[in-house]
Parts: C-alpha cells; structure tokens; sequence
C-alpha cells in the first residue's frame, strides 16, 4: 500500500515539474521572439525615419560657389534596406578640393596664395604611363604569360546553403570574453587569418611602381594607395576566417611569377597575434605583427587591428610605417551584414619626414559624403601640402597635384577657416580588379583569394593549407570540419596545459626556470627603432629548410 501511494506521489509530482519545464520552454521561446521583434522594429523606425520629409533620400554634396568642386561619386548607397547607420553627423573634411585652369594658374597672385609648384602647368612628374592600370599583372589564373610556371585554379566548390542564425549562439554570450568563444565554421570561410593578411598584396603592382618614382612625395602617392588598396577585399566578405593555429604558418611564394614571396606565422593566441614579412627582388620589403582585439556592441561587432606596418624600399632606403583602422560588422542581431571601415592612417616616411594623413569616413546616413570615402594629402617634411588624395576603399584612388593653396585663417566667428587646394586634374592611382564569375557563391573571393587555400608540394607541415577543418569546409562537408576544428582547439589547449605544467614543475624543483610561453619558429621579438615598440621580425631560415624539404623543428599542431 505504501509503495502503490508513494508511486502515485511521484507521478504526480513529475507532471507537475514536466508542465512548469514546458512552461519555462514556452516563455524562453516567446522572450527570444520578443526581442527579435523589438530588433526588427527599431530597424523598420530607422527605414521610417530615413524616409521622413526634410531628409533627402539622395544627399548631393556640398559644391562651394568659389569654383568648380572635383566631381566625386555621387550615387546613393546600394545596402540593402535593412542596412544598419550611424547616427553621426556629418563629420566636414579640413580642406576643400578646387579644380585649377592649366593655363592660368601659375600666374595668379595674392597674397593668401602659395604656390606649390613651379615649371609648366602641364609638368605632371608622374607619367601617365604608371597610372596605366595593367589587368594582366594580377592575379588571374587564365593568364598565359609564359613567365607563368603554373596554372591557378579559378574556382572552389560552391558554398552550401547551410542555414545562418547568429542570435541563436550569441544570446548564449551573454558576460563571456568573445574571443574564447568557440564558433562552428558556419560563421567563418574557408581561409585562416594568416591567408587573409597575405591578401593585402592583392594589389602589389602598386608597389612595384612606387619603385621607379623618384621622388620621395610622389613614391608616398602609390603607398597611400596601397594602404587603401588592401580594404578593397573585405566590401561582401562578412563572414569570419579561421583563426590561426599557434605556431601555424602560411607562405606565398611567388618570387618567379610575381616577384615576391610572403611568410606568416602566428606568434600567439591569446591575444592572437600574427607576423608577417614579405620580400621583393622588384625592390621592396614589407613587415608587420598584427593583433586583432575585438569588441562586441550589441549590434554589430567592432574589430581593431594592433600593430604597425613597416615598407622599405631597397635603394633609396625610403622607411614608412602605418597602422590599419577599424573594421565594423553591422546587423549582428537581424538584418543583412555589412561592413565599414573607419578612422585615420597617417604614413611617414622616416627617412624624409613626409607624411600621408588619410580619413576613411564611417558611413551615416546624416552625411552629404559618398559611402565608403577616403580622402587625404601628402605633404613633405616642411608641411607643404603637394597631392590631395581621394575615392573610396571599395572602388578606386585618385590623386591630384596641389599648384595652389590658401593658408587656413580665422574667421570673425572664431572658426577655422578650410584650406582651399587647387588642383590639377586628377589621375587614377588604383582601382579595383573585378570579381570572378559566381563570386557571390564562392564566399565572394578575389581571384588571389581563390587560389590562397590551393594545395601546392613542399609547404611546411604547420601551413594553413594544411589545416583539415578548412579544407573539409571549403570542400562543402561542414559537419566533419566543425567535429575537426573541435578536436584541433582541444588538442592545442592540451598542448598549453602541458607547457604550463612543465614550467610549474621547473619552478617547484628549484631549478628557476620561469613560463616564457611559445617561442616562434621563424620570427623573433626585438625593438623596433622607428616606433620604440616590440614587434616580431623575421629572422630567415624558412626557405632554406623549404628548399632542403628539412620541416624537423616544425610542430606537430593538425
């Protein structure tokens, strides 16, 4: 009897915890739906708002009655219309751009004029010859140059059509650090961080034309551009790459085809930091360690490259040094992701102090500017303004010679008066190479892109080609590579606690042996000179064990 009652007892007690489970499932379910509809809706209010009278739905930009402004890219956004803005006002450039007449500007006088030039009006130094833009120096795998040793491939296998939910992982997110958390392969694309830095040489041509100038100011023109070039990749790329293994690598070799050969290894994981080194024989070399540091807003996601870059070129010693600006993923939550970059480059050339201020200027709807501009002015050591440069990171660079400028003054207001370049017309330093046919269902890769990921003989063990999970992903199996990707973080976190443990033991027996942590393979920490910063620099040997095929000190990491 009592064994029959207290079962009755507990069945019903279990239903009663069964209907208040269900009940809690239910409101979890309703709260999660709520706060999409609340996203939704403060999108539609944002729609609403864009397309409230007294705001124009296509801003002209500001033309000054003083003359005729350079025409600029007028048309209006192409986001889709769940496109996320910022509430920014304009922010209004220092200067103002104002086309000169060739053959009257040189005798103007006045004395708020300086002339920045001197010769005739027509003494473009840079020849229109390196403006020229030279498709067949890109990187096209249907090139036939017989300088070519080997075909590129020209396409990856489709991307399945896996079903996205970000909310569904980052509602679970709530008070962790983001960058430990671990993120299945459907948020990412099948290249490592390290294929993705070695992207920036997309447009290395610029590089090799910077060579030939002969002088210091013009040479910054093509670096500046340069600098803009590298962004160019990252327009429709939202999704995420892998990020790098310790002790991964990723070379580059195109020493015969291109000139240049690249080498990336990450020197560590937490924060995860990379280091790079390019050689040219077309005369220039290029270095840089890179740590990414991230920020989770809410809405979109900020990401902050740390380090500075370093380009020399070989005869005239010519050194400059920039670092990169933020990158900023909108609609994290709901809506179509996008992209935009934000914030300002200045480029010195440590050898002759000129300098390059570039501004890329975020997107707002409340601005009258072009989406995704850039402008700026190179100026020589003495402050002499001589190139105005403008355009866009996702299109193209311009540059126009300065013959004439007004010196900022101030006015009866108190306000800073703009100073007011007059220009010659203006030539294209850059301009982006189109995308491949079906891009849109190949993570939409440049054509560089397509072959960064491609299987070549005589790579190190540790290279991100290597890597199975990336290569189970690109291949379209992604169950197997998040089970792969899994057990590659599970066995580098052993390897950690390994060397910890190793380090504790040392400590413990007497022997004063202290952690140091991973020390790099093929780059090695030491003062930077110019920025008075550690960085990681190549320190040689990776072509030389590639060309004995001698990988011994190599770790062991896939």
């Amino acid at each position: 009897m009592a064994c029959r009652d207290f079962l009755e007892l507990a069945e019903t007690h279990s239903r009663k915890w069964q209907r208040a489970l269900q009940y809690e499932r239910e409101q979890r379910i309703r709260l999660e739906e709520t706060i999409e509809q609340l996203a939704r809706q403060h999108n539609s209010l944002e729609r609403a708002c864009r397309g409230a009278p007294g705001l124009a739905s296509n801003p002209v930009s500001h033309v000054p009655k003083a003359g005729n402004v350079q025409s600029a890219k007028g048309e209006a956004s192409d986001e889709d219309e769940e496109t996320e803005y910022f509430d920014a006002m304009e922010d209004t450039p220092a200067f103002i751009t104002v086309a000169a007449d060739p053959s009257k500007h040189l005798r103007r006088t006045g004395s708020n004029l300086s002339g920045a030039s001197e010769g005739r009006a027509d003494d473009w130094t840079l020849e229109d010859s390196v403006f020229e833009c030279s498709p067949q120096s890109h990187f096209d795998p249907s090139c036939r140059d017989a300088t070519l040793k080997k075909r590129r491939r020209c396409r990856i296998p489709d991307k399945p059509n896996y079903s996205l939910n970000l909310w569904s992982i980052m509602k679970n997110c709530i008070g962790k650090e983001l960058s430990k958390i671990p993120m299945p392969v459907n948020f990412n694309e099948p290249l490592s961080m390290l294929q993705r830095l070695t992207e920036d040489l997309e447009y290395h041509e610029l590089l090799d034309k910077a060579v030939k100038c002969e002088s210091s100011v013009e040479q910054m023109c093509f670096v500046a551009a340069f600098s803009v070039s590298s962004y160019s990749t990252t327009v429709h790329r939202t999704a995420k790459p892998f990020n790098p293994l310790l002790g991964e690598t990723y070379e580059l070799d195109r020493l015969e085809e291109l000139g240049f050969r690249s080498l990336c290894e990450q020197v560590s994981h937490h924060p995860p930091a990379a280091a790079h080194h390019v050689y040219s024989k077309r005369g220039w070399t290029l270095w840089q360690e890179i740590t990414i540091a991230s920020k989770f807003r809410g809405k979109y996601l900020s990401i902050m490259p740390l380090g500075a870059i370093h380009l020399e070129f070989h005869s005239s010693g010519n050194h400059y040094v920039w670092k990169k600006v933020t990158s900023t993923v909108h609609n994290i939550i709901v809506g179509k992701l996008w992209i935009d970059q934000s914030g300002d480059i200045e480029i010195i050339n440590y050898k002759s102090q000129d300098k390059c201020q570039l501004k890329f200027t975020p997107y707002s709807y409340f601005s009258r500017d072009i989406p995704r501009k850039v402008a700026g002015v190179v100026l020589d050591a003495d402050g002499k303004a001589h190139y105005v440069l403008s355009g866009t990171w996702d299109e193209k660079m311009e540059c126009s010679k300065i013959v004439h400028s007004s010196r900022s003054s101030t006015s009866s207001e108190g306000k800073l008066q703009k100073t007011v370049y007059q220009t010659l017309a203006p030539k294209v330093l850059w301009k982006k190479y189109p995308l491949p046919e079906n891009a849109e269902n190949m993570y939409h890769f440049s054509n560089l892109a397509l072959t960064l990921n491609e299987q070549e003989e005589g790579t190190a063990p540790t290279d991100s080609r290597m890597r199975p999970d990336q290569r189970l992903m690109e291949n379209g199996k992604w169950d197997d590579a998040n089970v792969e990707k899994q057990r590659l973080e599970e066995k580098q976190r052993a390897v950690r606690r390994r060397r910890e443990a190793e380090a504790v033991e040392a400590l413990e027996e007497g022997e004063g042996k202290d952690f140091e942590g991973y020390i790099p393979l093929w780059f090695e920490r030491k003062l930077d000179p110019m920025t008075g910063e550690l960085i990681c620099v190549y320190k040689g040997g990776y072509w030389e064990a590639k060309e004995k095929q001698d990988w011994s000190m190599c770790p062991d990491i896939f």
